[in-house]
């Protein structure tokens, strides 16, 4: 899904969940701010945020969810 303003999201599962991909040391406070800058210019309500350069992939695993108040 292209979003406006020049935005392309790495994943979107079954048209509800959104999915950012990263491989960092660490993720950053921006790596959040994109993340949830795209659930709300997609009207998406969740969304994950995934750091594949972790030891085990659950610690690299972060979940967002917006409710439907938080336009």
């Amino acid at each position: 899904m292209k979003l406006e303003a020049g935005y392309r999201l790495d994943l979107l599962v079954d048209n509800r969940v959104i999915v950012e991909i990263k491989s960092v040391e660490e993720l950053a406070p921006l790596h959040r701010a994109q993340t949830l800058t795209y659930l709300r210019l997609s009207g998406k309500s969740l969304g994950l945020l995934i750091n594949f350069n972790v030891v085990h992939l659950k610690d690299g695993i972060r979940r967002f969810v917006m409710g439907t108040d938080w336009k």
